[in-house]
């Protein structure tokens, strides 16, 4: 890898949308149109060759969601000709009488290049990368449009599953939402009550063994069991990659919607079992899964969900204490007031860059609404019923149907009133109110919890219910 991680995973964390959303899924009928052979290739460098092979009826426009580092495709005829297709801001059109597209794709930087979460990132003979980088798919996919895929040279951990013969059958729209692919490594599983997490290592640890980190993935997985009542899928893919000159358990994560979701985290390549008792970021992650994507995008409160849940479920696991639990969310309720200063909530979440008020504006308003749907069903009903409600509805939602959701829940008219009263008044007005209700003290180095009117409500929510072993 090239030197220079610290440098580049704060650019990460300054550019990147944290989770990518997943358009509407199209309907589905069979109809086989193109097949992808992907070869791993190790000298000159490693790289992924690839060939498209087109019928009569495949599509005649491509592109590269993300045109990096090719720049060329070779358009090659039955009879052995070709024709070199530059690409015209990552697209190309398909001359008539081409049976096959083929183009060479380097997983590592060029001489004097970053390495890049999505675009290649790896060491020897193992590799990470989106496959929105490196897969050439069609401008327009069609609902008929079906895929054959094959890989060669070194084994893959892919987000879908190979028939018996290693063949991968994929719907057009696979490769729009292609998620994140594995090249070489090693392998492990986890597994939580009938659900498996498919892991690929890529790459070398000091002092982590591979059981470690299958172990630190599984513990993260049952503490979903403490906000739903079972892991949301029967199987996802996770990708290691370890950040040399790095001792933190989990620098960054992300989860990409491809069917099924798949997950990457890059861990410190000097990270220790014992540093992996304070992560979260495993967890935040998979958190992601136990809500709907929401259409049109709404960061604050997917982000929101996921990190006041974080806190929550370990609290509930006993991963860490109550006070702990506290803690941690009045601190980040700190920085991102800090962030907002004086802004409407509206502002402050109509502004995408600003990660510190998204995020915690967002968790407090999933804090605020776990209260409020608590306080007016005494006790019945929560926020997490409201994400089970919804798991039953499909894997897409929309704010109004995520709100018509907490409604239902609670039996009366909620989510708009609520919203309305957060986003058009300061973000955080409402905090220091909440909490003294809930019995949460900021105090000198951490919280004090102490009774109050709504005491008995907030040990319900931080210590509600024991993680659903299952494994």
């Amino acid at each position: 890898m090239t030197t220079g991680p610290r440098a580049w995973l704060l650019g990460l964390a300054l550019m990147l949308n944290a989770c990518a959303v997943v358009p509407p899924a199209l309907p589905s009928k069979d109809s086989a149109s193109l097949r992808y052979n992907i070869a791993y290739t190790r000298e000159p460098e490693p790289a992924l060759d690839v060939e498209i092979v087109l019928l009569p009826s495949s599509p005649s426009d491509f592109l590269f969601r993300q045109p990096e580092r090719v720049d060329t495709v070779w358009a090659w005829r039955e009879d052995g000709s070709s024709d070199a297709l530059r690409l015209r801001d990552g697209a190309v059109h398909v001359p008539p009488g081409t049976r096959f597209l083929r183009y060479h794709y380097p997983l590592a930087p060029s001489r004097g290049g970053g390495w890049s979460f999505f675009s290649g990132m790896g060491d020897q003979d193992s590799w990470h990368v989106a496959g929105k980088a490196y897969l050439l798919r069609p401008r327009t996919v069609t609902p008929r449009l079906r895929v054959d895929l094959t890989v060669s040279g070194t084994s893959a951990l892919l987000p879908w599953r190979a028939d018996d013969g290693g063949v991968y059958h994929l719907r057009g729209e696979d490769l729009v939402d292609s998620g994140f692919h594995g090249f070489g490594g090693r392998r492990c599983e986890a597994r939580v009550g009938a659900s498996v997490l498919e892991v690929a290592l890529l790459g070398s640890f000091t002092h982590l063994s591979d059981a470690d980190l299958c172990a630190w993935l599984q513990q993260a997985a049952r503490e979903v069991g403490t906000i739903r009542k079972a892991f949301p899928h029967p199987r996802i893919t996770v990708r290691v990659v370890p950040v040399p000159g790095e001792d933190s358990p989990a620098l960054f994560g992300m989860v990409q919607w491809s069917s099924p979701p798949s997950i990457s985290i890059l861990v410190g390549q000097d990270a220790t079992a014992a540093s992996f008792a304070g992560d979260w970021v495993a967890l935040h992650e998979m958190l992601h899964l136990a809500h709907p994507t929401l259409l049109p995008r709404v960061a604050w409160l997917t982000e929101g969900l996921a990190t006041y849940y974080t806190e929550v479920a370990r609290a509930r696991s006993g991963r860490q204490t109550a006070e702990q639990a506290w803690k941690e969310l009045t601190s980040g309720f700190a920085r991102g007031r800090s962030a907002a200063r004086s802004r409407t909530m509206a502002e402050v979440v109509a502004r995408e860059g600003e990660w510190q008020g998204i995020y915690w504006t967002g968790a407090f308003f999933a804090l605020h609404l776990d209260v409020e749907l608590r306080r007016v069903t005494h006790g019945r009903a929560r926020l997490e019923d409201v994400l089970e409600l919804l798991a039953t509805r499909g894997p897409t939602s929309s704010l109004g149907s995520f709100g018509a959701a907490v409604d239902t829940v609670a039996g009366q008219p909620l989510f708009d009133a609520l919203l309305a009263r957060h986003l058009t008044t300061p973000a955080f007005s409402e905090l220091d109110a909440l909490l003294d209700n809930l019995g949460v003290r900021i105090a000198p180095g951490g919280v004090k919890l102490h009774a109050a009117p709504g005491s008995r409500l907030r040990e319900a929510m931080d210590g509600e219910r024991s993680p659903d072993d299952g494994g």
